[in-house]
C-alpha cells in the first residue's frame, strides 16, 4: 500500500509541478522578479548562465529540502522531492536543451508534440515585456499551438 501512495504522490507532485511552473512564470517571472527573468528574453549578456536560472536553484532547494525529510523519517518527502526533481529534468531536457539548444542535442525532433510545444514558446517569447505573453506552460501548452 506505501509503495501505491509514494507512486501516487510523485505522480501528483509531477503534475502539479505544471502547474507551478505556469503560476510562477506568469505571475512570478512575468511579475515581481522580473528582473531575475528579463535576461531569459532579451539576451543582453555574453554568459551562457543566466539570472533566470536562479528559478530553478529555488526548486533544486525545495527537492533536497524534501529529500531531508525523508531520510529523517518522512517518507513522503522522498516521493515529494522525486517529483520535482523529476519535472525539473523534465523542464530542462524540453526547455533548455530541446526549445532553446543550450546543448545541442534534440535538434531535429519533429514530432506533432515537439513542433507544439515549440511553436508555443516561440510565441511566448515573441513578447519582450513584463506584461505582454501568453502560453506560460511548458509540457502542456493549449491545443491550439499543436494545429498546423
Amino acid at each position: 500500500m506505501k509503495i501505491f501512495l509514494w507512486i501516487v504522490i510523485f505522480l501528483g507532485t509531477f503534475s502539479i509541478m505544471e502547474f507551478m511552473a505556469w503560476f510562477t512564470h506568469k505571475y512570478i517571472m512575468h511579475g515581481f522578479l522580473w528582473s531575475l527573468h528579463k535576461d531569459h528574453h532579451h539576451k543582453d549578456h555574453d554568459s551562457w548562465f543566466e539570472r533566470n536560472d536562479a528559478f530553478f536553484i529555488f526548486y533544486a532547494v525545495v527537492s533536497m529540502v524534501l529529500f531531508s525529510a525523508g531520510k529523517n523519517g518522512w517518507w513522503p518527502g522522498w516521493a515529494l522531492g522525486f517529483g520535482i526533481l523529476a519535472y525539473g529534468i523534465a523542464y530542462f531536457l524540453v526547455h533548455d536543451i530541446f526549445i532553446h539548444q543550450r546543448f545541442k542535442m534534440f535538434r531535429n525532433a519533429n514530432n506533432w508534440y515537439a513542433k507544439g510545444v515549440r511553436r508555443a514558446h516561440k510565441i511566448h517569447h515573441k513578447h519582450l515585456e513584463k506584461g505582454d505573453g501568453e502560453c506560460f506552460g511548458m509540457l502542456f501548452v493549449p491545443f491550439k499551438y499543436f494545429k498546423k
